[in-house]
């Protein structure tokens, strides 16, 4: 259950920021959270207040000047008008980035990133990747291509230009999939968006399980001898891939944008599964 509460405001401490928030990210990170998911080293105290991205300005800080837009990340609490969490912790907003994207970015590209990081995408080989549409899925797009890769990305066929745009091989998902993919030549790795029967195929597709990496089907990872997503988010990875779409070398795509009072209308598309980048929740 979401609900809009008032509470009190948090107050940081030594080596930590106050961002007033803009927008957040909305993801199935959070939809899991409303759900009764706990994040690792969290405890069930309540309420708890979902949103592990944010973008907006310090207003209370002993390292950062006040007023200074940043973007950032958390495991908790970015649905909410102030966010407090280390100055290690948010990178500076450029100022061209709008803020709807500013607050969506970072799980996108961070584990997009780290994704790839996790498989070892080298140049020249060829990457699936699964909901290449979605928020992580057309961000690993561009960060396979920027490295030299070769990408087939699955998606709805209302998706395929934009995936073309960016640079992959628009293949559509469903039954029918691997004969879809045959003429397509050799899969060196995969990045999994989908789970279930995209991620069965790819174990049969792919030589090596441990170049494939899901996003979300967890709980079968072992068992399949697949990966899951190795690695800690940064503030210069961040920071560097904000610059980037600031400067429109790359893109990240934000879908729809819902008030903080509509955060379960959020919730609700995005478990529908479906649908083309980022949906953001705007807070002020």
């Amino acid at each position: 259950m979401l609900e809009v509460m008032e509470l009190p405001t948090p107050e940081a401490g030594p080596g930590q920021v106050r961002v007033r928030v803009k927008a957040a990210g909305a993801q199935p990170y959070d939809t899991a959270v409303r759900a009764g998911w706990l994040p690792p080293g969290i405890g069930d105290e309540l309420p708890r207040i979902p949103g592990n991205e944010f973008a907006g300005v310090v207003d209370q800080s002993d390292t950062i000047p006040i007023g200074t837009e940043v973007l950032g990340f958390t495991q908790l609490g970015g649905y909410a008008e102030y966010v407090v969490v280390g100055a290690d912790q948010v990178a500076p907003k450029p100022a061209g980035l709008a803020w709807e994207i500013a607050g969506g970015l970072t799980a996108g590209v961070q584990t997009a990133e780290i994704a790839l990081d996790t498989i070892g995408l080298k140049e020249g080989e060829t990457l699936l990747i699964h909901g290449a549409a979605g928020s992580v899925g057309h961000a690993a797009v561009q960060i396979a291509r920027r490295r030299g890769a070769r990408v087939i990305g699955t998606g709805r066929p209302d998706n395929h230009d934009f995936l073309r745009e960016l640079g992959a091989i628009p293949v559509e998902y469903g039954e029918g999939l691997r004969e879809r993919l045959a003429p397509l030549g050799r899969i060196d790795a995969v990045v999994d968006g989908a789970g279930g029967q995209a991620l069965d195929l790819s174990v049969e597709l792919v030589a090596d399980p441990a170049r494939i990496v899901t996003l979300v089907d967890h709980g079968r990872a072992a068992q399949l001898g697949v990966m899951t997503t190795q690695g800690v988010r940064t503030a210069e990875r961040l920071g560097r891939y904000a610059r980037l779409v600031a400067d429109g070398e790359f893109t990240f795509h934000v879908r729809r944008a819902y008030p903080l009072e509509r955060a379960a209308d959020a919730h609700r598309e995005i478990e529908t599964g479906h649908g083309r980048g980022k949906i953001v929740i705007t807070v002020a």
